[in-house]
């Protein structure tokens, strides 16, 4: 019988694609998923636990007897309305309060599996935000309770199902470059696919020393916004126009999406927190260290993570794509 590798946020845009890759690898994979959430699932034959990071009982369940466990569950925003003031709150509960929660239990285990926690680039700089500083927090919980342990703080990750990046990739590929950060931030990049092999490689590889690892698509010195414009320009064959927002529209955007969604009792996306992470200059992130540990290397490139993410035929288009046409700064 396959080794098993226990998995939260299974039903999530990334927790699916590992989910996929860990079955195709030959792993039992046991989920944790709510009754009604495992839509992204359905295609994939994984044992199903149902409960929550809240339920002792599920959570022991999960763990009991897997090899690993691979931690994607996580909140990038607020979930209840009566939190919109005090949205820390949530992050703590789960964002923190859920990885403890989750490595106590695997410590009780007669042979603790490893934890390998899916954080985010964004816990290098966590006086930005409350989601910035909830990662980090998490990962400190995670260290004092996990028999052993593995942080990933992946940057910016895209692909098909993406609800963050893709409706923006969407726009420029309509030929609208919003541009949603300062011409000199920089930030690395990564396909889902290619997080996910490295969690299977991590998965894979034994022995390793506690450690947090951060990871790219290969550009070492990743992109600017016009990058990843011109990049849209040469897939389409078409000049993406820049249009950039400034940082103080950005701000007053956050406040009334923040006041609109307290009305219409939704989590908000863009708050101030989340301007000042996309404000911020340097998101570039360094694959040494997991290459040197691990032997993994990313696979998918920008141009061909864009043509898989917006559905593009392979092959490039005609190059008519002009430089990148400005109407803002």
């Amino acid at each position: 019988m396959a080794d098993v590798v226990a998995l939260t946020g299974a039903t999530g845009f990334v927790g699916a694609a590992v989910a996929a890759r860990l079955v195709a690898a030959g792993w039992r994979v046991r989920a944790l998923v709510r009754a009604a959430s495992d839509e992204r699932l359905r295609t994939i034959r994984v044992d199903r636990v149902h409960g929550s990071l809240e339920d002792h009982t599920s959570l022991e369940r999960l763990v009991r007897g897997a090899r690993v466990v691979v931690h994607c569950a996580g909140l990038v925003r607020g979930l209840s309305p009566a939190d919109f003031e005090r949205v820390n709150v949530d992050f703590e509960r789960v964002n923190v309060e859920g990885v403890a929660r989750l490595a106590r239990t695997t410590a009780r285990e007669v042979s603790p599996p490893r934890v390998i926690l899916v954080s985010s680039a964004a816990a290098r700089q966590p006086e930005l935000s409350d989601y910035a500083a909830s990662k980090l927090r998490g990962e400190r919980a995670l260290a004092a309770e996990a028999a052993a342990w593995t942080v990933l703080r992946p940057p910016a990750v895209y692909g098909p199902g993406d609800r963050a990046l893709l409706p923006l990739l969407r726009w420029m590929q309509r030929g609208v470059g919003l541009v949603l950060g300062p011409r000199s931030a920089r930030f690395s990049l990564l396909h889902v696919e290619d997080l996910a092999d490295a969690i299977v490689r991590l998965v894979e590889t034994d022995g390793l020393a506690p450690a947090a690892f951060e990871l790219h698509d290969g550009s070492p010195a990743g992109y600017a916004w016009d990058d990843v414009l011109a990049a849209v320009s040469r897939l389409r064959g078409r000049v993406v126009r820049r249009a950039a927002v400034p940082a103080w529209a950005l701000r007053l955007l956050a406040h009334a999406n923040v006041r609109v969604a307290r009305v219409r009792g939704r989590a908000p996306m863009l708050t101030p927190g989340k301007v000042r992470e996309l404000t911020h200059l340097d998101w570039v992130c360094d694959n040494a260290a997991i290459e040197a540990a691990t032997g993994w290397t990313p696979r998918i490139g920008l141009d061909a993570g864009l043509r898989r993410t917006l559905g593009l035929p392979e092959g490039a288009p005609p190059d008519r794509a002009a430089p990148v046409a400005d109407r803002g700064r």
